[in-house]
């Protein structure tokens, strides 16, 4: 009888425990709700750089004049926000970039690359200069439907120093010849306005000329006898062939 007892005791306990922790699973569900993300991906958080002036015009460098200049040392340091995703060695959550400049995309063997990726590579044969510089300033801006969620690198030099970087890591695309023409339309400053040409667009104004110079009206354009004569004729010159007299007193009164 004691062994019954003891035994109902102890199932006692176990549903008791078990009825318990079940109530404490559904409560829990319903305070946490699980979000599911609209597409797996990775994502890293990086700080956006912003300037206090206007942000330099991103035109498309000179690769041949701007990858020897480049400065290979800071594009290994700004790697570093690159590897918590890539490496030189393997995969991970992104690709291996060994010899990513002059790769075709989406081809790193044992990767698993998004249909975006796969679609951009069908219709681009290689990762050259300029594809890199545009797809790293903004990734999902550039290829819709990428895994890669970088937030980018919005400076052009410090893109312009990663790829030189990324070059020197098994690439196997050459360094262009350099063009002087494309060099001096990359530094050209923006133009600051319309130029507008004097005089234009002003209309003609009341004592003006239709080319905007103005007359002179009223008496000064007729002069009272005995002031003085048109240009040219000297002081107390009679005025003639002007087309007009000066107005006498009378003809000046109000009416």
């Amino acid at each position: 009888m004691s062994d019954s007892l003891s035994f109902n005791k102890y199932a006692g306990a176990v549903l008791a425990t078990g009825f318990v922790i079940a109530l404490l699973v559904n409560a829990s569900s319903m305070v946490f709700s699980e979000e599911k993300v609209a597409k797996p991906g990775f994502k890293v958080e990086v700080t956006e750089e912003t300037g206090g002036g206007a942000a330099a015009a991103d035109v498309p460098p000179d690769w041949g004049t701007v990858l020897p200049k480049a400065d290979v040392a800071a594009g290994q340091a700004t790697f570093a926000k690159c590897q918590s995703c890539h490496s030189l060695t393997a995969n991970g959550t992104g690709p291996n970039l060994t010899g990513v400049v002059g790769r075709k995309p989406g081809t790193e063997p044992g990767f698993a690359y998004s249909d975006a990726m796969k679609a951009f590579g069908e219709k681009q044969p290689i990762w050259d200069y300029q594809h890199l510089y545009e797809f790293i300033k903004g990734p999902q801006a550039y290829l819709n439907g990428t895994k890669m969620t970088f937030v980018g690198l919005k400076q052009p030099q410090d893109r312009i120093n990663i790829i030189a970087y990324l070059h020197t890591q098994g690439s196997t695309l050459p360094i262009p010849a350099p063009n002087p023409a494309a060099a001096a339309a990359a530094t050209a400053p923006a133009p600051t306005g319309p130029t507008v040409a004097p005089g234009a667009g002003q209309g003609t104004l009341p004592g003006a000329t239709p080319a905007g110079k103005p007359v002179a009206t009223g008496s000064t354009a007729n002069p009272p006898a005995g002031a003085g004569g048109p240009a040219g004729n000297g002081p107390g010159a009679p005025a003639k062939d002007q087309g007009a007299t000066a107005a006498s007193p009378k003809d000046a009164s109000p009416k």
